[in-house]
């Protein structure tokens, strides 16, 4: 239910609700075709839930939780039928993969849709970047170290917004775990989304509970 409230608290800010029809296409790569990991080419893949006929639409980029261990992606429930594109994103999980291949297939998709969004009807000045858990992680560290997206051609400060829900501010817990650092021990480093604060050409809107509904770091 929080997390329903959370989504629900920011997506009215992006709708326009109307009667429309909406088409769903489902796997698209935004990788690519000569990727040499067969596992990123298997799984770095989006569905584009987008209003048909419809021009200059504003698309919202979804990262799926689970601790950058579990998960699928998904077009959340709450943010359907409300004018605006939404696209799920898959992405690589450990221990199959290791940091910082997570936070790059991230970037690697909101690039994807900022090129692609205009093939579509969508307007690639209005695109918007949001995640629960791991994928408001995933969120605060495209928005904040911009080397990620720069890699791929887009400027961090050309989404025009973004909005983690829930994220870890800290380097977040998998990737302690991966250097066996205790749960309990936060880490903030260059993959701590603290340790990237900078002044923002965009704008960043964090959404989380108090410290009686938040894990550490959050």
């Amino acid at each position: 239910m929080k997390r329903k409230l959370l989504i629900l608290c920011f997506s009215f800010a992006l709708s326009a609700v109307i009667a429309q029809q909406y088409r769903t296409i489902k796997d698209l790569s935004y990788v690519s075709a000569e990727e040499p990991s067969t596992y990123r080419r298997e799984i770095c893949k989006l569905d584009l839930y987008y209003p048909e006929g419809k021009q200059g639409f504003k698309t919202l980029v979804w990262f799926h939780g689970g601790g950058l261990e579990t998960g699928r992606k998904e077009i959340p429930h709450a943010l359907q039928g409300k004018g605006f594109a939404v696209v799920g994103v898959d992405y690589r999980l450990y221990p199959k993969c290791k940091n910082p291949e997570y936070t790059d297939d991230a970037a690697a998709a909101v690039a994807w849709v900022y090129h692609h969004i205009g093939e579509y009807g969508g307007n690639p000045r209005e695109v918007y970047v949001s995640g629960h858990s791991a994928g408001g992680y995933l969120t605060s560290m495209l928005c904040l170290a911009k080397g990620y997206l720069s890699r791929y051609g887009v400027d961090a400060d050309s989404i025009r917004g973004y909005f983690p829900i829930a994220g870890q501010c800290a380097t977040h817990y998998t990737i302690r775990k991966e250097r066996q650092i205790p749960f309990d021990l936060p880490i903030i480093d260059q993959y701590a989304p603290l340790n990237n604060a900078r002044k923002l050409g965009t704008k960043l809107v964090l959404i989380t509970g108090d410290r009686h509904l938040e894990q550490m770091a959050r």
